[in-house]
């Protein structure tokens, strides 16, 4: 796929121009052109091709929408998007592999938090039963647990190849992708709107702010204040060695923990064979800080001046410095992983890739729980949409559409 770079002022004008060639913003290009073919779009994105951040370094997991709150955006597009999304590989032989996941209590005091996801599911309409520990060791032998759901339709796809292939019909259709485009200035005007980029400048009456780690920046540039903070948490991954990929059968996940806003280190089937362990869950210092070595001096400070952080950093302290130890420790990472498969050791696993999670957090310390939209007044910005939201990015695309683009 090749993604043309334009120079110079572009004086065609879009209907819709989308800053971010994520998942997000591909879904809603996607679902814009399912609306109204017609249309004229524009995606733009800083980065040399699509799926270069939260899309391109995630678990690759289609989430089926358990643990999410009853009638939110995350629980309904999920379990939405889950379908769509097998429906999309299906119907382009892309990867996809609806292996299931079981969420394991391993302990005594686990399974009253273990059958209250179970209740939230099934009010989100999932097809889930309950294992007994007889029926989680027929599924998953080195497993230690006294309990479990199984969750069936949760699986594993390969998002860049997904996003590579929206991309392709997206341009098929008539779409334009342009990539190498830093946007650095956004003017709105009474009846279109004016994104300046590095190298361009170009017009349209509607722009859709699909950004990610870098929505709350953009949403400034266009003039609008979120109320909220991206702080960037970087989720560090193992690999299982390959002769210890009889671990692990399906997805396995343990109980979150309820005082703490992400859900521990789990077992990942991955497309390519193998077997990831993680992720833990640190500060970036970096808002694509992939790598415990990367460093911005400006979204470190953003960060650390940022009353909200503080606020959070206080509420989950001993949390936060359990998961930084484990950053730096194989040995506690390894204990940590054992909970869930006793038999793993530290030899066994190998460090593999991360990812950064761009997760809202308001002034008040709170993080941003569901999908979180700003209307402007030529603009709509996607402030919040972390996971489940590459599962849900299709789904994420038509309800923008629905609510806010119906009559275009």
């Amino acid at each position: 796929m090749i993604f043309p770079v334009h120079h110079g002022e572009n004086e065609k004008m879009y209907d819709v121009i989308i800053i971010g060639a994520g998942l997000v913003g591909l879904g809603t290009a996607n679902a814009l052109q399912e609306h109204n073919p017609r249309l004229r779009l524009l995606v733009l994105d800083k980065e040399k091709g699509v799926a270069t951040h939260q899309s391109g370094h995630n678990s690759n997991v289609v989430h089926s929408g358990i643990y999410y709150t009853p009638g939110s955006l995350k629980a309904r597009l999920a379990k939405q998007g889950n379908r769509t999304t097998y429906q999309f590989c299906q119907e382009h032989g892309l990867y996809y592999d609806r292996c299931g996941k079981v969420v394991v209590a391993t302990q005594q005091k686990e399974l009253p938090l273990l059958e209250n996801i179970y209740q939230r599911g099934r009010q989100n309409g999932l097809e889930i039963s309950r294992l007994s520990q007889a029926e989680l060791k027929e599924r998953e032998p080195y497993v230690n647990g006294l309990g479990a759901i199984l969750v069936p339709d949760a699986g594993i796809v390969n998002y860049p190849e997904i996003a590579e292939k929206l991309a392709e019909i997206i341009q098929g259709k008539g779409g334009d992708i342009h990539c190498q485009q830093q946007v650095n200035a956004i003017h709105e005007h009474a009846d279109y709107i004016e994104v300046h980029t590095s190298q361009a400048r170009y017009q349209g009456k509607q722009l859709v702010n699909c950004a990610g780690l870098h929505s709350d920046r953009i949403a400034k540039l266009a003039g609008y204040e979120t109320g909220m903070k991206i702080v960037p948490f970087r989720g560090e991954y193992y690999v299982l060695n390959s002769n210890k990929n009889y671990l692990v059968n399906h997805l396995i996940y343990p109980v979150p923990n309820p005082d703490f806003p992400f859900l521990g280190v789990h077992f990942t089937r991955m497309h390519n064979g193998k077997r990831d362990v993680g992720p833990n869950a640190v500060l970036a210092f970096k808002r694509e800080g992939y790598r415990k070595t990367d460093f911005s001096l400006r979204d470190l400070t953003e960060t650390l001046i940022y009353k909200g952080f503080w606020k959070i950093a206080t509420r989950y302290f001993d949390e936060g410095m359990a998961e930084m130890r484990r950053s730096f420790s194989h040995k506690l990472f390894t204990d940590n992983a054992r909970q869930l498969i006793p038999a793993l050791q530290p030899e066994d696993i190998t460090p593999g890739g991360s990812g950064v999670r761009a997760q809202a957090l308001t002034a008040e310390g709170k993080l941003v729980d569901d999908f979180h939209f700003v209307v402007g007044r030529r603009s709509l910005h996607v402030c919040n949409a972390p996971s489940p939201a590459a599962t849900a990015s299709m789904e994420i695309g038509r309800e923008i559409v629905r609510k806010y683009f119906s009559a275009l």
